[in-house]
């Protein structure tokens, strides 16, 4: 068995979408100097209070998830009304500055699930399945690199690797006992595994909006990327999953590291 020319197209789009440069990079590109430009006139404790609200703001995605993410006939997304909203709430980040991320993390995250979402349901995926929900979460984990990774440990297939024990449990754990015991262990390891990888997007996004003169505009932009970086791994992410129901995951993924 092989991939048909249009599927390892999409494959190889996908590839180009989910190795792309990182979101550091692009944000550097567009404010045209370092992001520790930013860290150093971050208050000090900026890294906990990051985490937390990154944390929460995933604990309340997962409740949008799976409480309100449904199936619908399937269209194109609406990346663009999604790209808007958030670049709203990211001027508020940005006139405010960093007292303003608890209450704007929470708010773009969502929007950005709803997007995601979106995007998933135009690849073909069924959101009535717990796990496709889960993976919709999984894509905050991508293509946002920790302190401690090289290349290959930032690698698509050795993210996804290192979630699929966790998904497993978590979609066990969901189908089984329902979403009456929030801190339940496999949902706990599932939030604070995501929330490590998005955690450091986070972080960059923060410290670009803290540079010096960003303001408003600035801050709206950064948002802008930063919705645009997750919509991009989204699309990358599903695509690559419809062709793995489509042919087996085995296939797609020695075609995917061949391209």
């Amino acid at each position: 068995m092989r991939l048909s020319d249009e599927d390892c197209e999409s494959l190889g789009y996908a590839k180009n979408l989910l190795e792309n440069p990182t979101l550091a990079a692009r944000i550097t590109d567009l404010i045209g100097r370092p992001i520790e430009a930013g860290i150093k006139v971050l208050p000090q404790g900026w890294a906990d209070m990051v985490n937390k609200a990154t944390t929460i703001s995933l604990e309340k995605a997962l409740d949008v998830a799976l409480l309100t993410l449904h199936d619908r006939p399937r269209t194109e997304a609406w990346e663009k009304l999604h790209k808007l909203a958030v670049t709203a709430t990211g001027a508020g980040g940005g006139a405010f500055g960093f007292a303003a991320l608890p209450f704007e993390l929470p708010v773009s995250t969502t929007i950005m699930l709803r997007s995601i979402a979106d995007i998933a349901r135009s690849e073909g995926e069924r959101l009535h399945v717990i796990e496709a929900k889960l993976a919709c979460l999984e894509v905050f984990a991508l293509g946002g690199r920790s302190a401690s990774d090289d290349a290959n440990d930032a690698s698509y297939f050795f993210i996804r690797g290192l979630f699929a024990k966790t998904v497993s449990q978590a979609t066990k754990y969901i189908a089984e006992k329902g979403l009456a015991t929030k801190g339940a262990p496999a949902l706990v390891k599932f939030i604070a595994q995501i929330a490590t990888r998005f955690g450091a997007s986070v972080s960059q996004k923060v410290a670009a909006q803290a540079v010096p003169g960003i303001g408003a505009v600035g801050g709206a932009i950064i948002n802008l990327l930063f919705i645009d970086h997750f919509q991009s791994m989204a699309r990358g992410h599903f695509i690559v999953r419809r062709l793995e129901r489509n042919y087996t995951p085995e296939l797609v993924r020695k075609e995917y590291e061949t391209l």
